[in-house]
């Protein structure tokens, strides 16, 4: 039989201890985020689905941000995740992921890859998520650390999202994460009939607007006004 030395032993019981703390903040987490939008309203007061906070609940956030940030992975804010780019506040990740109604079904394009947090709460609750990232030392990072978190439901990619991935077309909803100056056409294109995007529209000194654009059955686009946010501009050839 193999013992465990005092030393390993010890670095054991600190990991686990670790891991119960990371499971009690995201607890808190939860408890905060559906106070916060009762106050807010987003969410016409009904606060958010027992399934979106479930994803939120099991997605660990403080492994796909860099280690100075882990301490603060649970606070509702965004973080620095490097090249100038941020981890969405868990509020707006949640409020995005409900907005698209999302399936079990389902699969859902991501423009915007980021750290994969985005992309592992959604991977919880639908099929398939294809997700593309435009900055390369970002997208390995991701891949990396989604495949080791064990999820094999995620497909990530290296490119331009604004042109969204036409081989896997089209998707049941389409989730943008950095503002854009406008919709970018072919990721209209590439929404089904009765599809949902959401995604921020405005530049990065001017204010974004949240959207959320519904596809109909005849191909009717239908545009509503969430709230008002700020995320990092959309960058790429276009």
């Amino acid at each position: 039989m193999k013992y465990l030395t005092p030393l390993l032993l010890c670095v054991s019981i600190v990991a686990v201890a670790d891991e119960a703390d990371y499971a009690a903040a995201r607890a808190e987490l939860i408890d905060n985020l559906q106070l916060y939008a009762r106050l807010v309203g987003d969410m016409d007061g009904a606060g958010f689905s027992d399934a979106v906070m479930a994803s939120m609940h099991t997605v660990k956030r403080h492994a796909l941000v860099p280690p100075a940030q882990q301490t603060f992975a649970y606070e509702n804010r965004p973080l620095p995740i490097g090249h100038g780019q941020t981890i969405s506040q868990p509020y707006i990740v949640a409020l995005m992921t409900e907005l698209i109604e999302p399936d079990a079904d389902n699969v859902i394009l991501e423009v915007g890859t980021g750290s994969g947090y985005q992309a592992a709460v959604l991977a919880e609750l639908v099929d398939h998520v294809y997700s593309i990232e435009i900055i390369a030392a970002l997208a390995v990072r991701a891949e990396a650390s989604l495949e080791q978190l064990g999820y094999t439901n995620i497909t990530t990619r290296l490119g331009d999202g604004y042109y969204g991935w036409e081989a896997h077309a089209p998707f049941d909803a389409i989730i943008v994460t950095a503002a854009a100056s406008h919709v970018p056409p072919p990721l209209i294109a590439q929404l089904k009939p009765g599809g949902r995007m959401i995604i921020p529209v405005g530049g990065r000194f001017m204010t974004q607007l949240l959207l959320l654009l519904e596809k109909t059955d005849d191909g009717e686009v239908i545009t509503r006004q969430i709230a008002a946010v700020r995320f990092v501009p959309l960058t790429g050839e276009h």
